[in-house]
């Protein structure tokens, strides 16, 4: 690659298509207004761990002010909206799929960056509109998308990059010199290219800001860069001067508040599975001394309910598998308290069953190693379930598999899904690294859910 036009083409035609193409979709979706409600909920719910995500999210007072508790896609927009949804989506699915890709330090820093900045521009936006919100959000979030998605691809030129940042030179110049180009000028060739938006194509436009939330934006990924070095000094003082003017507020005071919202941003680093960016990011010690962010879940009856009640409005309306089981899944994770969990249905070959929902951190490994065969043989026979929702108990000789080290080897909760007298399914629940043996309470929780799974199974079977 020899421009920023090879880059862009390369980024988007071999190494990311995917992403880009789904961040297309979703754009387009959220600018149409002809566009449903269904129609967004079912390009989130093509990719499972996307949904999760959403959900997740969707039930953080970062977005839910009100509390409510939200269990499906379609409720989420809804109640939150359709610009709250996408930011969601969008910043989920950039996480998830970079992270699978990558895990070089580079890419961890650009992540904990931009996600820092985009919280600082959400919390600092003068007038709070949901879609003024969201855009400075998303804005601030894919503003050096370019660097972002260098830093996820296994090439020569990302060692060769490393390799001179790591000896000192001038970033723009080692740019140049490796890429041909800069990290901006990819950046706005892949806006282009990926049909982005008209709001982040005037962000990364070069010249002044055209707008007041577009200078909002520029200013809070300065901000996140800066605030590595900390919250004082010549151009951090100069910075807040800047953000005074955008927001309205008083330097000291908005000093205060630009802390306040770097811990936001770790608060939805965790929520979105990333904990381990939230060492990257500002007052990163003083979390330290407090109570860890990422807690074990537990089980919680009041969630719990409200999920079973929205189970029970969907099977009433219209039973849907799919919104079913996903509910269900979030159920098991969210309000039993398993740390880890999986639906796994029948493969194409009809020998094995495989994952098709996951939740929970830890997991990546599942989509190619969980896999059970039907007939209970290979590593992970063993958890194949018999009768009713029940309690697994590894064996001191159980081997479980290389890929994970937990998967066969600790307590976990099974339930089969039936269908015409024939297994076709199971829910798989465990704690993963805390070994934790599930209460009673939690199985008979985990019963609960499974029993509206396979209601829905059964009357479908049926038809």
């Amino acid at each position: 690659m020899t421009s920023a036009q090879a880059w862009v083409a390369y980024l988007s035609k071999v190494e990311l298509p995917v992403l880009a193409n789904t961040l297309r979709r979703i754009n387009e979706l959220t600018q149409s207004s002809n566009s449903t409600v269904s129609e967004l909920a079912n390009v989130i719910l093509n990719d499972a761990q996307l949904t999760s995500q959403v959900l997740r999210l969707s039930n953080t007072v970062f977005y839910n002010q009100t509390r409510t508790q939200v269990g499906t896609v379609s409720r989420a927009i809804t109640l939150i909206g359709f610009d709250a949804v996408k930011a969601m989506a969008i910043s989920s699915l950039l996480v998830d799929t970079l992270l699978q890709r990558s895990d070089r330090p580079h890419l961890l820093k650009c992540l904990a960056r931009a996600l820092h900045a985009a919280v600082q521009a959400r919390c600092l936006l003068p007038k709070r509109s949901t879609q003024a919100l969201e855009e400075v959000f998303i804005g601030a979030l894919l503003m050096n998308i370019g660097e972002l998605a260098f830093w996820s691809c296994d090439t020569e030129q990302a060692s060769e990059l490393e390799h001179r940042l790591r000896q000192g030179g001038a970033t723009l110049e080692a740019q140049k010199t490796v890429l041909h180009c800069t990290f901006t000028e990819i950046t706005r060739g892949l806006v282009e290219a990926w049909s982005l938006g008209p709001f982040i194509r005037d962000v990364v436009a070069p010249g002044q800001a055209r707008s007041p939330a577009t200078r909002l934006v520029r200013h809070s990924v300065e901000l996140a860069r800066l605030s590595e070095q900390g919250w004082r000094g010549p151009e951090m003082d100069h910075l807040l001067d800047k953000l005074a003017e955008d927001t309205g507020q008083a330097p000291g005071t908005l000093r205060d508040q630009l802390k306040v919202n770097a811990d936001e941003a770790a608060k939805m680093a965790v929520s979105m599975g990333i904990a381990e960016v939230t060492d990257l990011l500002p007052g990163a010690g003083d979390r330290a001394m407090e109570e860890p962010l990422s807690p074990t879940p537990v089980r919680d009856p009041a969630l719990q309910l409200a999920i079973l009640q929205e189970l029970t409005r969907t099977m009433t309306e219209k039973p849907d598998i799919n919104e079913v089981c996903q509910l269900v899944t979030e159920g098991i994770h969210r309000a039993v308290g398993m740390e880890r969990v999986a639906l796994l249905m029948s493969d194409p070959t009809g020998q094995n069953l495989v994952p098709r929902r996951i939740a929970g951190r830890a997991t990546d490994a599942w989509k190619e190693a969980f896999v059970i065969p039907r007939d209970g043989t290979g590593d992970l026979g063993a958890l194949l379930p018999s009768g009713t929702p029940s309690l697994y108990q590894p064996s001191a000789r159980a081997s479980g598999i290389a890929a994970d080290p937990w998967l066969g080897r600790v307590p976990a909760l099974t339930g089969a899904l039936v269908a015409n007298g024939r297994l076709v399914g199971m829910f798989y629940a465990d704690n993963a690294d805390s070994k934790a043996v599930p209460s009673d309470g939690q199985l008979s929780a985990f019963s609960h859910f499974l029993q509206n799974a396979q209601l829905c199974l059964t009357i479908l079977s049926k038809r």
